[in-house]
């Protein structure tokens, strides 16, 4: 295991989850589904049983650095990178991987964003210690694909083929890519029975991946091989501070995983969900009689149903006659939209920002 590290990307914001993420804490360091454990922190469990606590690296805004490790007690300072500014996760990776190359050049990497939900963590850890192997084994770029259940729009796509990795047979090489479709493909796509949701989660070896970026990414490449003389000093974060925003704002997903030849995906189900929305999160909620998902002590609902309601527990609340709305209160803020809508969540948000200069 000592070979085998993780990073847990967690640099977002989470703005569809408004008002109860926002830029002064997201919804990864919030306890959104009222377990008692945060989205970080249940991330940061589930993979300290893939790899040792101190190979475990998380890539945040430098706000958050103190989140981190007031929510996160088990992990070292030195291994929350703190990025300048959000340049989406080509450059977030980049830096972890160029960080733990430098580190270990035997190392072999899982990246997980840090706010999705993984309902059967034992079937989770047994899929990602396989892929470890196979990456661990061969020059692959491994992404885990989740058998779809239903015809999501909401989900990128994997389009897999016959062509076995020769290690493990489970493991199929990527066709095609496909961005969110609309629901008469992404029908097409549940029948033909080759298609995968994208996961986001990322499976290779440190040497794997910085190669890539050389091949396909050279100018990022460039950037972060110049700070091989910094990586794991105390000169580490000016490094980053001085390169970073000068970085090309682009993913992972475009600036590799679309070009390259050797990307391979895992089919696996385990209870995943992505957290993208308040209507993803309805479904892993538990509902009344009337299909009410409510968070809350003081919530009366009346003549009132499909809704999701999430109260302060000392907030009073009565709704009477809603049917298929969001209502989240959270610090002074209130939210009524209707489920159907909350796409639009983001838009309000910058409205928001405009009108109270904030």
């Amino acid at each position: 295991m000592k070979n085998n590290y993780a990073v847990i990307m967690a640099g977002g914001i989470g703005s569809r989850f408004w008002p109860m993420s926002k830029a002064s804490r997201p919804k990864q360091f919030i306890d959104i589904l009222g377990t008692g454990e945060t989205l970080i922190q249940q991330t940061f469990r589930r993979l300290s049983k893939i790899c040792p606590n101190e190979n475990i690296l998380i890539v945040t805004n430098k706000n958050y650095k103190d989140l981190c490790l007031e929510q996160l007690p088990k992990i070292k300072e030195e291994n929350i990178l703190c990025e300048p500014c959000m340049r989406n996760t080509a450059p977030c990776v980049a830096y972890a991987a160029f960080k733990i190359h430098n580190q270990n050049p035997e190392a072999n990497m899982i990246v997980a964003p840090s706010d999705h939900l993984i309902t059967n963590e034992d079937e989770f850890v047994r899929v990602v210690k396989e892929g470890m192997q196979a990456s661990a084994a061969n020059d692959i770029l491994l992404t885990i694909g989740i058998l779809p259940s239903r015809p999501d729009t909401g989900y990128g796509y994997i389009q897999f083929n016959e062509h076995p990795l020769e290690s493990n047979t489970t493991i199929k090489k990527v066709k095609t890519f496909t961005e969110k479709p609309n629901q008469e493909l992404a029908l097409q796509f549940l029948d033909s029975g080759d298609f995968l949701w994208n996961s986001g989660i990322f499976i290779w070896s440190a040497k794997s991946i910085t190669l890539a970026y050389r091949k396909y990414l050279h100018d990022m490449y460039a950037v972060f091989e110049e700070g091989k003389q910094y990586y794991n000093t105390n000169k580490e974060a000016e490094f980053i501070d001085r390169v970073f925003p000068g970085c090309k704002n682009i993913s992972i997903d475009y600036g590799i995983m679309e070009k390259a030849d050797c990307v391979y995906v895992y089919p696996a189900d385990f209870g995943w969900s992505d957290l993208g929305t308040w209507g993803s999160l309805y479904t892993h909620l538990d509902l009344d009689k009337s299909r009410n998902a409510v968070q809350g002590n003081k919530v009366l609902l009346y003549d009132s149903a499909d809704n999701i309601v999430k109260m302060p527990h000392d907030k009073v609340a009565v709704l009477h006659g809603l049917n298929g709305y969001i209502v989240v209160e959270n610090d002074g803020t209130l939210l009524v939209c209707k489920k159907e809508d909350e796409q639009k969540i983001k838009q309000f948000v910058l409205d928001v920002k405009k009108k109270t200069n904030n």
